[in-house]
């Protein structure tokens, strides 16, 4: 009868919503998928290594340091000299040069000035000429001078072996005191020069680039004793194998301890090319060097 259109119509009323609902639904899992990908996290970065604590440092700084004790066991200092006047006065003529060109030219300043008395009553023009080879031949002249009238004036021309007496002489800083009191007095000092600066920085032993506060912080880290020694074997290994500009990290001994490795060449057959000196199969800096010497010694200046 009529009862059945109503229900006809309405079955076709529920059954179009349903029909509209359904693109609704697959609609919204398309939405959340889409703001699932903006939103999706980053892959987590690596982890940085945890700090290296105080024990670890010491241990691996002294590690390092018998390491290079095994490499270099004929370390010693690179000047020539015969007395501790000669050491002083060849550390201060140094600066700014290689010890080599001072190797090779204080030969004839010893011959004709062998004291600080002899040297103290000089000419000065003559000084120069001497040790231009050196370079700063006037400002050195004036410091090699100066410090021989002191040295004859207030020491009764004999080389004090105490830090506080050294510094107070003409041209004559910590480094230069500690090179002579560890090499002519046995007393213990390291050297900062720029060669230990750079390694111990690169060593991550400190990040101090003062001098005095380098010598502190790597002080900290070893007994007294050992060091003049250490002083040796850093400035050895930074003037043989990790160089300034090309480090020679493929030939490197210590390269296991070093956190600055790969920095320079890591290739081992062209990190032999960059060695010098006795490791590369060259004349060292000393005319006259230590008996356990391994190396060439170096040529005079006539030959050079």
């Amino acid at each position: 009868m009529t009862k059945k259109t109503p229900t006809a119509a309405a079955s076709a009323k529920e059954t179009a919503p349903a029909k509209k609902a359904t693109p609704a639904k697959k609609a919204a899992p398309a939405k959340t998928a889409a703001k699932t990908a903006v939103k999706a996290p980053a892959k987590p970065a690596a982890k940085k290594a945890a700090p290296e604590s105080r024990t670890a440092l010491v241990r691996r700084a002294r590690r390092i340091n018998r390491e290079l004790a095994e490499v270099y066991a004929y370390a010693h200092p690179e000047l020539d000299f015969e007395n501790p006047f000669e050491l002083l006065v060849a550390t201060v003529l140094s600066a700014q040069t290689t010890d080599l060109r001072v190797n090779q030219t204080t030969p004839r300043l010893f011959a004709k000035y062998p004291t600080p008395e002899d040297l103290a009553a000089a000419v000065p023009e003559e000084v120069e000429e001497l040790i231009r080879p050196t370079g700063f031949f006037r400002a050195k002249t004036k410091s090699i001078m100066g410090l021989a009238k002191a040295l004859r004036d207030d020491f009764g021309g004999e080389v004090p072996g105490r830090l506080d007496d050294l510094v107070k002489l003409p041209g004559v800083g910590r480094k230069t005191a500690f090179v002579v009191l560890g090499n002519a007095f046995g007393v213990p000092g390291l050297t900062v020069d720029t060669h230990f600066g750079r390694l111990v920085r690169r060593w991550k032993w400190t990040e101090e680039t003062d001098p005095v506060k380098v010598e502190a912080a790597v002080a900290s880290l070893f007994p007294k004793s050992e060091w003049t020694m250490l002083s040796h074997r850093v400035i050895f290994h930074g003037r043989r194998i990790c160089h300034s500009r090309k480090p020679a990290c493929g030939a490197c001994p210590i390269a296991p301890l070093c956190p600055s490795y790969g920095e320079g060449e890591t290739d081992p057959e062209k990190a032999k090319k960059l060695l010098k000196y006795e490791m590369g199969g060259f004349p060292g800096q000393r005319l006259k060097p230590p008996a356990d010497y391994p190396g060439k010694p170096a040529p005079p200046l006539a030959a050079g």
